[in-house]
């Protein structure tokens, strides 16, 4: 069985489609015409277990979802009860990355330094917006290591969030080797 954290998550059953077993698929992918090429997918319970191995054998478009048709699925009984799973690959089958380009899971867990070396915190999530992602950093004690300036005059308590846009200008390296996000913190940002 493979391991969740080593996969990626491409989509989620919607629904059935008809009743020889197609599902529609809500695409979590930024590329959804990679399903073209999908020849299997794992599928995973709401709560995260990664059930079993699923070959595609048919794949087209409606709108924004995917309707896949999973091989020795073959009517709407066989495959209902996998509403609101999701539809995982392995590293190995994702998307080749641009070069700077990195996957969130692989960022996540980072830990987050300014350009001077203070670490401030860990990356807890990155929000997908339509402008720019946001960096949601769990701040620690190091925080308050920053000058008064930077903090508004004000102790910062460990545990609150800041949040930051990915631009140039605050997230200035991503090093997913390392797990380290160097940031600049803009005066303002933390009060």
């Amino acid at each position: 069985m493979a391991d969740q954290k080593d996969m990626l998550r491409v989509g989620v059953i919607s629904s059935t489609h008809g009743i020889k077993g197609e599902v529609k698929v809500y695409p979590t992918t930024d590329d959804v015409n990679r399903y073209k090429k999908l020849k299997q997918v794992w599928l995973a319970a709401p709560e995260g277990e990664v059930i079993k191995e699923l070959e595609l054998e048919s794949v087209r478009f409606f709108k924004q979802m995917v309707i896949v048709k999973f091989k020795d699925y073959d009517t709407i009984n066989d495959i209902e009860k996998y509403r609101g799973y999701d539809l995982l690959v392995t590293r190995e089958n994702a998307v080749p990355l641009a070069e700077n380009e990195y996957f969130i899971f692989d960022v996540i867990g980072s830990k987050v330094r300014t350009k001077e070396g203070t670490e401030i915190g860990v990356v807890e999530e990155i929000l997908t917006t339509g402008a720019n992602d946001v960096y949601q950093i769990l701040l620690s004690e190091g925080v308050n290591e920053l000058s008064e300036e930077l903090r508004g005059g004000k102790w910062i308590e460990a545990g609150t969030r800041l949040l930051l846009p990915s631009i140039p200008e605050c997230i200035l390296e991503v090093d997913v080797e390392q797990k380290i996000v160097t940031v600049a913190v803009m005066k303002g940002s933390l009060s």
